[in-house]
């Protein structure tokens, strides 16, 4: 892509989304302003703000690389992120909103009365917002990186001080607005270019990717090899190289790779011929080869596909109820009925986006599958443009691109940032306010952006999956039981939350830092909702069967409030005419 054009498209996005920012900064004016926007905001423009901020860059770069790389397995990605808010819509959405509450803590505190309950439920949407993050900021320097050649840390700096400046200015008014604005830059981002994709494919002669074998270049490819690596060749081929192979430096020579295993050193170039087979790198020495990317639990995803399907299955559509950012766009709305017409909505403009995301992996499948080699597989809807339609036009699209991956950053980041912020705010300042806000949102953003630097390695939709699983195991609990089951006692709800939310966390810390690679207890980690989210249902329940006794005194009020209408509102009459 050209950098130009690219850095264009990045700047024309962060500007948009501070001039619309601005916007709801003029009209943001008290403390419910800065926390719920006054719980005033219509269905239609808060269905766009929760899919603007929903669709991370998990969805806009994440789920087309995973496609391109791993085949239709990774489809329950998009499935589980929209089937998601059909669990909300059925059993969260309107109680939620008839609350009152401001955070999920808050929540906590009020339906059964305890401090303890919100403190751990403080603690867990940190948690998970900072998981969150960690795959936005990734994002965020993989783009820039590609874009102009600087170091990934950069791209998480650059987000981290817009979001801050964004969120710390206008709340979740001024959140609104730019949310709204930031899903229809996304989806246009994507919309168009598939358009001049698809008709630059037709004209290729339609070629279909190789769907039971490893991909193929369909054209003449170089890579580029920026860390060393080691390749596994099945046929052997012949390259051109630059660099170092199997520890002889070579200068532009043609050599011939046999079949076996080839170590490439850091700085490296190969150019491969059209319809080589592409040779993949070595990740784990025990993982089984791909044989069908077109056919289900047969990637070299996990060693056990099954069970890794579950998980994800489980944590996608279980977990969104208790995504931070999520449910604290659900408490804007003015009543519980408004509530479930943004959920609605929200099902419609969010399958319109995943409809496009296979288009691009298929489609990075057949012209970068030199990205698997590199492993930036989540650059694929980035340099499709370039790669299919080329010139002048091809620089304008990826622009588009750019820009709407900006956006997707942006837009997660900010709600992010506003969820954790507020629980900072309003649990570990002193006192609450619209200044200690603006403070809480220093650590809000600095702890995930600092983490990202040092974990740079996990694939963007893999570790947004991870954020997923701690959500459902410990907040899905909690809002299901605590919203339609009269027994839930304190003692039970932080038992379900220290053993569902706690080991769930405990187990993807794992993951990210590397802790096991390989084998039943790398799967488990990994994808830890099969076995977390039932311990954290089974402790909520038994403990607070065990301890009857301690239901709180107001749980009828409580109960009545969360699950009965609203009463219309109060006509205005005016003076009488005749």
């Amino acid at each position: 892509m050209n950098q130009t054009y690219g850095i264009v498209g990045v700047t024309a996005a962060i500007l948009a989304t501070l001039l619309v920012g601005a916007l709801g900064l003029r009209i943001s004016r008290t403390t419910s302003d800065f926390y719920v926007a006054s719980r005033g905001v219509a269905p239609r423009l808060n269905a766009c703000a929760v899919s603007g901020e929903y669709l991370s860059a998990a969805s806009f770069l994440g789920v087309a690389g995973l496609v391109l790389a791993q085949g239709v397995d990774m489809l329950w990605f998009p499935i589980g992120y929209t089937a998601g808010f059909l669990v909300l819509l059925a059993f969260v959405a309107a109680p939620l909103r008839r609350s009152g509450a401001y955070t999920l803590p808050d929540f906590a505190e009020a339906r059964l009365e305890s401090r303890a309950v919100r403190r751990i439920a403080g603690v867990l949407v940190v948690g998970i917002g900072w998981l969150y993050l960690l795959p936005q900021l990734r994002g965020a320097g993989l783009t820039l990186r590609l874009l102009t050649g600087a170091p990934g840390w950069l791209g998480g700096l650059v987000v981290a001080a817009v979001v801050t400046g964004a969120v710390a200015a206008g709340g979740m008014r001024s959140i609104t607005f730019v949310q709204a604005f930031q899903y229809w830059l996304k989806l246009t981002a994507l919309l168009v270019p598939v358009v001049f994709l698809l008709l630059a494919w037709r004209a290729d002669h339609a070629p279909a990717p190789a769907w039971d074998d490893r991909p193929v270049f369909h054209r003449s490819t170089e890579v580029r090899v920026d860390r060393p690596l080691t390749l596994t060749v099945h046929e052997p081929v012949r390259v051109t190289a630059s660099g170092t192979v199997d520890g002889r430096a070579v200068h532009g020579i043609s050599l011939r790779l046999g079949e076996g295993r080839h170590r490439i050193g850091a700085d490296t170039a190969l150019g491969f011929p059209a319809g080589a087979r592409v040779p993949l790198p070595d990740r784990a020495p025990d993982r089984a080869t791909p044989s069908s990317w077109a056919k289900p639990l047969s990637s070299d995803r996990e060693q056990h596909s099954l069970y890794s399907t579950y998980g994800l299955i489980l944590a996608t559509f279980l977990g969104t109820m208790g995504l931070p950012h999520v449910v604290v766009r659900f408490y804007t709305n003015p009543d519980g009925r408004a509530a479930r017409r943004t959920t609605v909505s929200v099902l419609g403009l969010l399958g319109a986006f995943y409809l496009l995301m296979p288009l691009y992996g298929i489609l990075g499948r057949l012209y970068a599958p030199d990205l698997l080699l590199t492993g930036d597989t989540d650059a694929a809807v980035l340099v499709l443009p370039q790669r299919l339609v080329g010139g002048a036009a091809g620089d304008l699209l990826g622009a588009l691109v750019a820009g709407g991956a900006c956006a997707a950053f942006l837009s997660t980041a900010s709600g992010l940032t506003m969820s954790v912020a507020g629980v900072l705010a309003q649990d570990v300042l002193p006192t609450l306010g619209v200044r200690h806000f603006r403070l809480a949102t220093l650590p809000a953003i600095a702890v995930p952006t600092a983490a990202a630097a040092v974990v740079s390695d996990l694939p963007v939709a893999d570790a947004v999956g991870l954020a997923f699983a701690v959500s459902a195991s410990s907040f899905c609990p909690l809002l299901v039981l605590g919203i339609w089951w009269r027994g839930l006692t304190p003692p039970g709800a932080i038992a379900g939350l220290l053993l569902g939310g706690g080991s769930a966390l405990t187990a993807v810390t794992t993951t990210i830092v590397g802790g096991a690679r390989s084998g039943w207890l790398h799967t488990l980690l990994a994808w830890p909702a099969v076995w977390s989210v039932p311990v954290g249902f089974t402790a909520m329940i038994l403990i607070s069967l065990a301890t009857r006794a301690r239901v709180p005194p107001g749980t009828a009020a409580t109960m009545a409030r969360l699950h009965l209408p609203e009463p219309p509102p109060v006509p205005r009459t005016g003076p009488a005419t005749t």
